[in-house]
């Protein structure tokens, strides 16, 4: 998530495995081995990461730190301030999916789908959203690899999971109408 190329990728894991390797001795049984690893494996990557970070174009600059500043669901999805009966309240309500065949929904390209937006995701969202669904942490175990707060890590996890649903809303919206 916060290098370019799987050669650096594969970087990272080697000096992780090293950390660990030297560091084990010091392992106090504070949180789980897993978590101990991965935040070795986190920190040792957003160093790297970072260094590369350093060679990003400057043209780019003023769109990086406003990054996902955006609101998470588009305004015109909820009704106005001054509506009689529901101010604020949805206008169009998200798909539902429950009447969608489940071979559809676990279709390669819907999969595929899900993987192009996790990679568009910012790399925090990525990390938590990844960690969550994907690889089934609960939200302490999280918040310990990250070293995030519980309020940080459920709107982060809410930014990326709305984003998904979005993307995913509109393939299967467009899809229903061919």
């Amino acid at each position: 998530m916060y290098v370019a190329t799987d050669a650096q990728a594969d970087e990272v894991v080697q000096e992780t495995w090293l950390a660990v390797i030297k560091g084990i001795d010091r392992f106090e049984r504070r949180s789980s081995v897993k978590t101990w690893i991965y935040r070795i494996l986190m920190n040792i990557a957003r160093t790297k990461g970072v260094r590369e970070a350093r060679s990003v174009p400057f043209s780019s600059a003023p769109t990086a730190m406003v990054e996902g500043a955006e609101p998470t669901f588009s305004p015109d999805r909820f009704r106005p301030p001054d509506d009689p009966e529901w101010p604020g309240h949805w206008a169009s309500f998200p798909l539902d999916w429950e009447h969608q065949p489940e071979t559809r929904l676990l279709a390669a390209e819907t999969l595929s789908l899900v993987g192009a937006v996790l990679q568009e995701l910012p790399p925090a969202q990525r990390e938590v959203l990844t960690l969550r669904d994907v690889n089934g942490w609960t939200s302490t175990e999280v918040c310990h690899a990250l070293g995030v707060s519980e309020t940080n890590q459920r709107v982060l996890l809410h930014r990326g999971r709305a984003k998904v649903r979005s993307a995913l809303e509109s393939y299967f919206e467009s899809s229903e109408l061919s």
